[in-house]
């Protein structure tokens, strides 16, 4: 067997949220694909990390009150639990905001402006006065200018579906302060996906045998089609940005930045040289290895990026190409897209926390998975049966029925294969034949039919355990033999189908290792089970009660009692006597003897700043207000208190019990609110 040297990701997560069920279904096609590969001894790096860089992240962040790099970090902080949780084994998890991808993804610009394939050209695009920032399409809204839908994103509309360019909106507006963008030109760099170089290359690497699946190639060849008008094919590639904006700065200039999809694949080598450095192994002579492969496992709404960009991307630099790039569908709740808006979504988390086996999961998803890109259903009925059914009922259930016997008679001792009766001797000698079609169906992700075929042998093992019956061969003193026969066919079946399974059950098999007193290093060979410990049950059934409550939709808000009448009518002029003045929380501090108040320090553009004591303490830490704006009343009298002269009024939402749920929340103004502006 060929020694294989194999470099494998997982498209990178944005890190502006925790990781959804779509992650989990990805990491986890992956995961049993590279621990299949180490035993069948192969070398692996399979390597992550969070695509940290892009406008909505420096923009969340904003919000936030953070830096993007402490937002990014804040996020990434919350991985392992989930990574760890569902047993998903990155040899390394990485950032696109390190210092290698930094590097690596201005080599690699440096290298196709070298080649001649990156121009510049001046475009128009919208641009917010408020802001002062170029925007990007999802952050410009307006009227669709096919149905007049209100309300739209600026690349398309959600009612009728038209595809159209952000300048085309009716009435556009800024989704970020409101206010009306104006069109203003900025120079651009373009990667000239276009060329006749790109398009020779793609062709022909595109087209490799077994590179893409067959699914992904015809919609490859449906991008490269032009029509009779000259319509369609590629075009060039917009890969910067214009500062302000979060990502890696393009080399010789001073405002421009790489788009963040020029860097976040280059994240995938990042993570694989950050990991390299810390073991010590080096990295350009892996890559130079023509031996080694590169394998990405994607979601089929980012196949364009991976098949196209990605390739010529590192072809052009002078780099290693992609061997295979592995497309799944979406992951669908009993047959319907999931949709957190909805409350039909599955959380990871909350699986976890609601102390659900993840190996459960793990079994059910491959038991759906195959090599193409088809979605997977999660349906609840389907899941319990297969698990309850197919793991417990046919899996454990062989060790079950065979372990108590062979401890409690014959001192855990399991009879070598050469002293077992022919026809006992066949139920191990037929596992051990089919370990090679079985691996290959691993090797190709159909993992369906390998677990459909891994639990027709497991009936093999159960129907010879009906048949041979050793409770009632234990009841016989005169049996004792045959007992021991039958007893140690069954722990040698448990074993290798063991063997099978560990990459879908890797906790599983660990305990079911340590109680073989084996080491599952490899799928395929004999059983090697000489002497078992003691048998402790390995997996328990699924819960249904666990699965409703983690199916149930969020509960809606509780209406708290306590909510105030609206005050006595008043006139405009009234109104306007109150001037509420946009204020920045520049620090915020306990007061020493209150267990209400915080002293805040606040900026209302004055030039100067104003002390205000605020009764938040309980809602609120002092170092998550510092750099939020919030409304404040600016021509309250100073009022002289115990603690000092509070120079105005900071503005919070609570009911008329401020100790009800859900609590104080301190008015926050939308983005692109400034100290000093009066609110009217």
């Amino acid at each position: 067997m060929t020694h294989r040297k194999i470099f494998v990701t997982t498209a990178l997560p944005y890190a502006n949220a925790p990781f959804h069920i779509g992650h989990m279904m990805e990491y986890i096609q992956a995961d049993i694909w590279v621990r299949h590969q180490r035993m069948q001894g192969h070398e692996v790096h399979f390597v992550g990390a969070d695509d940290a860089h892009g406008a909505p992240i420096m923009i969340a962040a904003e919000k936030a009150g953070k830096t993007p790099q402490a937002f990014v970090a804040e996020i990434a902080a919350g991985r392992q639990q989930y990574l760890d949780g569902f047993h998903i084994a990155f040899d390394n998890w990485h950032s696109t905001d390190g210092p290698e991808n930094h590097e690596l993804a201005q080599d690699i610009y440096r290298a196709l402006r070298k080649a001649g394939l990156i121009t510049e050209r001046s475009i128009e695009q919208f641009f917010d006065p408020v802001k002062n920032m170029f925007l990007p399409d999802r952050y410009i809204k307006g009227e669709c200018p096919r149905c007049g839908a209100k309300d739209q994103y600026g690349d398309s509309c959600e009612v009728c579906g038209a595809v159209y360019s952000p300048t085309e909106l009716k009435n556009p507006f800024s989704a970020l302060t409101g206010a009306t963008p104006v069109l203003k030109t900025s120079v651009h760099y373009f990667f000239q996906l276009s060329s006749q170089r790109c398009l020779d290359f793609l062709k022909e690497w595109t087209h490799s045998a077994g590179r893409l699946q067959p699914e992904v190639l015809n919609k490859i060849s449906e991008w490269f089609a032009v029509d009779e008008h000259g319509h369609g094919g590629l075009a060039d590639w917009d890969i910067s940005r214009d500062a302000p904006y979060f990502g890696i700065r393009i080399p010789d200039t001073e405002d421009k930045y790489f788009y963040v999809w020029l860097d976040a694949p280059v994240g995938y080598l990042a993570s694989l040289k950050n990991y390299f450095g810390k073991i010590g192994r080096d990295y350009d002579a892996f890559f130079a290895d023509p031996t080694v492969e590169q394998i990405h496992f994607i979601g089929k709404d980012i196949t364009y990026f991976h098949t196209l960009f990605w390739p010529a991307m590192l072809h052009f630099s002078g780099r290693k190409t992609p061997d295979h790039i592995y497309v799944h569908g979406f992951l669908q709740l009993s047959g319907e897209k999931m949709s957190k808006s909805r409350g039909t979504g599955l959380s990871p988390l909350k699986y976890l926390q609601l102390g659900m086996n993840a190996e459960w999961l793990r079994y059910y998803l491959a038991a759906k998975l195959n090599g193409r890109v088809e979605d997977v259903d999660f349906n609840p009925d389907d899941f319990v049966a297969r698990v309850n059914s197919d793991l417990v009922g046919k899996y454990v259930n062989i060790a079950s029925r065979a372990a108590g016997f062979l401890n409690k008679r014959f001192g855990g001792q399991v009879l070598p294969v050469a002293e077992l009766p022919a026809a006992d001797a066949a139920i191990h000698d037929q596992i051990v034949a089919a370990q090679p079609a079985l691996c290959q169906l691993f090797n190709e992700r159909e993992y369906g039919k390998a677990l459909r075929d891994i639990m027709a042998l497991a009936d093999v093992v159960n129907g010879y355990t009906d048949e041979n019956k050793p409770w009632e061969l234990a009841k016989k003193p005169e049996q004792a033999e045959r007992l021991h026969q039958v007893c140690s066919t069954l722990i040698r079946a448990f074993e290798l189908l063991t063997r099978l399974l560990a990459p879908v059950l890797p906790a599983t098999a660990a305990s079911a290792a340590q109680f073989l007193n084996v080491r599952f290093e490899r799928s395929i060979g004999p059983s090697q089970v000489e002497r078992i410990g003691e048998f402790k049950h390995l997996l328990q059934r699924v819960d249904t009660k666990q699965l409703d409550e983690l199916l149930a939709p969020p509960p809606a808000p509780k209406v708290v009692p306590g909510g105030e009448d609206i005050a006595p009518e008043i006139k405009i002029d009234d109104f306007t006597k109150v001037d509420l003045r946009i204020a920045k929380i520049v620090n915020a501090e306990a007061v020493e003897g209150s267990d209400k108040l915080l002293r805040l320090t606040l900026d209302v553009g004055e030039g100067r700043t104003r002390n205000v004591f605020s009764g938040i303490k309980s809602a609120y830490r002092p170092e998550d207000l510092i750099g939020k704006l919030t409304v404040m009343v600016a021509n309250l009298a100073p009022r002289k208190m115990k603690f000092g002269v509070s120079e105005g009024m900071v503005l919070a939402a609570s009911h008329a019990d401020e100790k009800a749920e859900p609590g104080i929340f301190v008015l926050e103004p939308g983005l692109g609110a400034q100290p000093g502006m009066r609110v009217r």
